[in-house]
């Protein structure tokens, strides 16, 4: 009897006899399949079911008969392309309905998350998105690493849908989102935010020398950069930060318990070691950003001193020293006041603020640009204007403070929410039309850093629409701590949604 006969006959044999865990393994896929569906929505998914049975079941196509070869060459590279089109499916099908790999680049959350640390990000929590940019590499965000091409393709492009969650957002959750702002890229300068880039330098000067800027592209939604903050302001809610402290619809919320500060700290003379900065646990990146003055140098009149929130000496030689820029939680504060060569520690911001206030020719190097950025110029660190943050199904008028609400809100209008928006001679067209009013199809969140004065979040760039939030960090799988090229250990599955 011939080889091809007798495979034949065991695979009729096989056909007619499964065995319990192949009936077991048909079940549970037919199940998950089902579930899936249900979940989704995508009933075009149920096709698989006959597939399943037909694997484990019924075993009429022969779907592994290329393992029968008898070319130990073709076998083994048509292992090799089985492994690898099934690990490429499976990654795709969890890191876009489960969860993801995330990587903190910046501390603008730290000391709540650390710069190194490696989160599995949770899609589930707040109902994970169906595909916006379906045909794309697994694993890559926008760009395949050396050549530097798009991995994705650009069409088609499916319309923003979000499957059933376990809740929405809360505030205080630290969350994962695309960068809203980062819709549009100068290719040469994708770090850099394309709307500031316009601002500071002029739209026309970024779009014409692609020399320093290179190609001006757009990205599709779920393409767009990764980023983590904190949500601080809920849909429907006015947002306002004055000194150092946030306001919501007028209410002051209490400060995140590993929030950070810049300060500065007035010592007797005596220097600040390195030691005792990393004791109390400053990077060495934050220790980089500090400066240091003799505080004779800055002001000799007790008057002006006490202006200033510092201690005055009458011996002009023992004013002492003046850290700017030193970042602190509110413990690290604490720790440090205690220490003997300390005579104090004022809030950075506070202490320009105060500067300014006898020396009006230092207000621009004091003051910041807020969103929208085209009309708050000047607006003291520490502060941030009342801001109402949009709802879905909530209603604005252009019947007054018109160019404002354009400068706020134009933005989503046109780019989140895909109108045709103009601005001319006073009056708002959307789609052609003179609009008095417009009504919010999202729901947008107000992000900012734990970092404070060290982060870019929604104080420059402005809201996060809903169909831009990925997930919640679930917890930290590695944590690398580059100062000293160490694992931190006692980070290690941890909780990734910290201080909520």
């Amino acid at each position: 009897m011939g080889n091809n006969e007798r495979n034949q006959k065991e695979e009729k044999k096989e056909r007619k006899k499964p065995g319990i865990w192949q009936w077991i393994w048909a079940i549970l896929a037919c199940v998950c399949c089902i579930l899936f569906v249900i979940w989704t929505g995508y009933y075009a998914v149920l096709i698989l079911i006959p597939v399943f049975i037909d694997i484990y079941i019924t075993k009429f196509v022969p779907w592994g008969a290329w393992k029968q070869s008898e070319n130990p060459t073709i076998k083994r590279v048509l292992d090799w392309v089985d492994a690898i089109v099934f690990a490429l499916v499976g990654v795709y099908f969890i890191t876009t309905f489960f969860f993801q790999n995330y990587q903190i680049p910046t501390s603008s959350l730290e000391k709540s998350l650390l710069v190194g640390d490696f989160l599995c990000v949770n899609k589930m929590i707040y109902g994970a998105r169906s595909p916006m940019t379906p045909l794309s590499f697994p694993l890559m965000q926008h760009t395949v690493p050396v050549l530097g091409t798009k991995s994705y393709l650009e069409k088609p492009q499916l319309e923003y849908k979000r499957f059933a969650g376990i809740r929405s957002v809360e505030r205080y959750d630290i969350v994962v989102f695309n960068y809203p702002s980062g819709d549009t890229v100068a290719t040469k300068m994708q770090n850099a935010d394309y709307y500031d880039l316009c601002l500071s330098l002029g739209h026309d000067v970024v779009n014409s020398d692609k020399a320093q800027f290179g190609d001006i592209i757009y990205r599709p939604v779920d393409r767009r950069e990764n980023y983590v903050k904190r949500c601080v302001g809920l849909p429907g809610e006015t947002i306002q930060l004055t000194n150092d402290t946030v306001f919501i619809n007028g209410k002051a919320l209490p400060h995140p318990k590993m929030m950070q500060l810049m300060y500065c700290v007035q010592t007797d003379g005596t220097e600040i070691s390195r030691k005792v900065f990393e004791d109390l646990g400053i990077s060495k990146d934050d220790q980089d950003v500090m400066s240091i003055q003799k505080v004779n140098e800055i002001q000799q009149d007790s008057i002006k001193l006490a202006l200033l929130g510092l201690e005055y000496n009458p011996d002009p030689n023992k004013l002492g020293l003046l850290y700017v820029n030193v970042n602190m939680t509110a413990d690290m504060v604490t720790k440090l006041s205690q220490k003997p060569f300390v005579k104090k520690i004022i809030r950075r911001n506070e202490y320009y603020k105060r500067y300014a206030e006898y020396k009006p020719m230092v207000m621009n190097s004091v003051t910041q640009r807020a969103y929208p950025g085209t009309y708050h110029k000047n607006i003291p660190y520490g502060d941030f204007p009342a801001l109402w943050i949009p709802k879905k199904g909530e209603t604005i008028t252009f019947d007054e403070d018109i160019e404002y609400k354009v400068a706020a809100y134009g933005r989503c209008i046109k780019n989140y929410e895909f109108n045709n928006f103009e601005y001319k001679d006073g009056k708002v067209y959307i789609n052609g039309q003179e609009a008095n009013s417009y009504t919010f199809k999202y729901d947008y969140y107000f992000m900012m850093g734990d970092n404070r004065d060290m982060s870019a979040d929604s104080r420059m760039w402005g809201f996060v629409p809903e169909d831009h939030i990925v997930g919640q960090p679930m917890f930290i799988w590695l944590s690398y701590n580059k100062d000293n090229s160490s694992i931190r250990w006692d980070r290690i599955f941890t909780k990734g949604n910290k201080n909520s």
